[in-house]
Parts: structure tokens; C-alpha cells; sequence
């Protein structure tokens, strides 16, 4: 598993790095054809990752309900971060994945709740649900590399 922490980790350094001198406006700019916008893409990384691992888990999540219900599946931007909250969420998304490492570890994730994924992947532990959450993760840099060069 150590290799699906470090996997996860790179991820968001990748993330973040494509984040460097971009301004709020430009993270915040939504280009044609797309439904959402950098910002977005960010704190859904953060968000996904909460639920797939601690919400499906029977946990409680690590990160502010607010941020959830903004940032989920399903959702589209709604208003923008301040450079403050951009930080935080930032904060979030270069944490967690230690915190995550940390707990699994510490085999706090006793439980898991069977999730068939939009792609068509079954979770049903959170070995698996930690292996799709790369995946994912990787669609989004995707994403916001294809954004960055729009905005």
C-alpha cells in the first residue's frame, strides 16, 4: 500500500506545481465547454477523497461540511474562494494524504460501505477505494492541465 500513499502524494506536488503564478481570476475562469473551473477541480480532489476514504468508511470526514456540499459530485462552481480559503483548501490537499497514510496505518478504517463508482468501478474496501482514488486524482490533473492553458 506504502506505493499508493506515495502515488497519491506526487499527485497533488503536481497539482500544486500547476497551480504556481496563477491568479485568482485565472483559477476561478471557467472556458467555454468546460463546467467547471480550476478552483473547483482542487477543492473536488480534496473533497472526493474525504468521502471515498472516510465518509464510505463510516468515518468522519477531515474537511469542512461546507467544502463538501461545494465541491462534491455532481456540483459546479458557485462562488469563488478568497485567496484565504484557496490556501486552506491547498492546505488540505498537501495534508491529507499523510493524515490518510497515518490512519490506515493506525486500522481505523474497520468498515466499508460497498460503492459502485460513476465509472463502473465497485468499492468495496478501502484498499480499493484508495487505488480508485488515484485514478481519479489523475483525471483532475488532467483536467486542470487542459484548464491552465485556457485561462
Amino acid at each position: 500500500m506504502k506505493i499508493q500513499f506515495d502515488v497519491l502524494r506526487k499527485s497533488r506536488d503536481l497539482v500544486l506545481k500547476e497551480l504556481d503564478g496563477l491568479t485568482l481570476e485565472q483559477i476561478h475562469t471557467i472556458p467555454t465547454g468546460f463546467k467547471n473551473n480550476i478552483a473547483w477541480n482542487v477543492a473536488h480532489l480534496v473533497v472526493t477523497q474525504q468521502l471515498l476514504h472516510y465518509k464510505l468508511s463510516g468515518l468522519n470526514c477531515l474537511c469542512p461540511d461546507e467544502l463538501i456540499e461545494g465541491y462534491k459530485k455532481g456540483t459546479v462552481p458557485t462562488q469563488n474562494f478568497t485567496e484565504q480559503a484557496f490556501e486552506e483548501v491547498k492546505e488540505l490537499l498537501l495534508g491529507l494524504p499523510d493524515t490518510l497514510e497515518e490512519d490506515f496505518e493506525a486500522g481505523i478504517f474497520e468498515n466499508y460501505d460497498v460503492y459502485l463508482t460513476s465509472t463502473g468501478f465497485v468499492l468495496n474496501s478501502i484498499e480499493t477505494a484508495i487505488a480508485f482514488n488515484n485514478f481519479h486524482e489523475g483525471i483532475h490533473y488532467g483536467i486542470i492541465r487542459a484548464l491552465k492553458k485556457l485561462v
